[in-house]
């Protein structure tokens, strides 16, 4: 071997090595291992805003039966959907500006499949069409009629959108909003989602995520909820992630997989969610009702969450049964 070529090669093997070590390939080794009394690699679902409180409970009854996390974030965010009170998620939810009650849902399981609906009418259960999705078709995303197609094709049930009440909410809305446009504020009490992630017994880790969007949008808008890697991420290897808020800044940074991404490389799921705020914080000048927050959980039971303004909280239910409600940490920066 030449000495030129000698030393090429040497670099290069010295430079892949390097690669593994920092985990760029195969399973990563975080920084900080976990002491042995944080991993706890069972039974714990997280999920957003108070509405969780009761998908947790749905969740944990899959969970504490040896069922799978994928079932579990299933049948959890359903009870969510199914709420006619709630006025951001499922057949209660608000219409957009046209009158029309669009649902996005998503969901995603250990081996990284998933299933996604976006702008679907009338269904009243769009994450178990993600999941129909999901598990019977090549394809990871339908929208539209296609979506509500396939829907009743399957046999789902379908509802009348927008509730009586939510009917006249908008009518009013309509009366009093001559600039159709205006953007409403996303705050605590115009949270838009719920994303939930669950850790079973097998150690393997799923995430959903149901929306009925941003109220009174464009017709045809689509936020972050639906879209893998935004609304929701999972590598079994690492963790997952769940986002919240405004659709498009989380969408700009690929918000849950960013953070799964920063867990990849050794930060725990608190700073990952930090990490991923300050991210969304630093590509915009105005932040004037900008609210996005994360949950994060890995793969040794650690959950962490965060976000830019006060008033995100989540439902945390782990092994000891307890299903409490925890305010997240967020940006004090003003």
């Amino acid at each position: 071997m030449k000495r030129r070529t000698f030393f090429k090669f040497g670099l290069t093997t010295t430079a892949l090595a390097l690669l593994k070590s920092n985990g760029i390939f195969g399973k990563p080794i975080p920084k900080e291992e976990p002491k042995a009394d944080l991993i706890k690699r069972s039974n714990i679902v997280i999920s957003t805003w108070s509405h969780g409180i009761k998908a947790n409970d749905e969740a944990w009854k899959v969970l504490s039966d040896g069922g799978k996390s994928i079932d579990a974030v299933e049948a959890g965010v359903r009870i969510t959907e199914a709420d006619i009170t709630n006025r951001s998620v499922g057949i209660g939810g608000r219409p957009d500006r046209e009158g029309h009650v669009t649902l996005d849902a998503c969901i995603m399981d250990e081996n990284s499949k998933c299933g996604a609906v976006a702008c679907l009418e009338g269904i009243k259960h769009p994450v178990s069409v993600a999941r129909a999705v999901m598990d019977k078709t090549p394809h990871v995303m339908l929208v539209g009629e296609g979506a509500r197609d396939f829907a009743i094709e399957q046999g789902f049930e379908k509802c009348k959108t927008p509730i009586k009440e939510v009917k006249k909410d908008w009518k009013e809305w309509k009366k009093e909003n001559k600039e159709l446009l205006r953007k409403p504020r996303i705050n605590h009490e115009n949270h838009d989602t719920i994303g939930m992630l669950a850790l079973d017994e097998f150690g393997n880790i799923s995430g959903s995520c149901t929306t009925s969007g941003w109220a009174y949008k464009m017709h045809g808008r689509v936020g972050d909820s639906p879209i893998i890697g935004a609304g929701l991420f999972i590598d079994n290897e690492i963790g997952g992630a769940c986002a919240t808020g405004m659709g498009e800044a989380i969408i700009r940074i690929a918000g849950s997989h960013t953070v799964v991404e920063l867990m990849r490389q050794g930060k725990s799921p608190q700073d990952a969610c930090r990490l991923a705020v300050e991210r969304i914080i630093s590509k915009h000048d105005d932040l004037t009702g900008l609210q996005c927050g994360f949950i994060a959980l890995d793969v040794y039971g650690r959950v962490g969450s965060y976000s830019v303004y006060s008033g995100f909280n989540y439902a945390f239910q782990k092994e000891d049964g307890k299903n409490v409600m925890v305010d997240s940490e967020y940006n004090r920066s003003w």
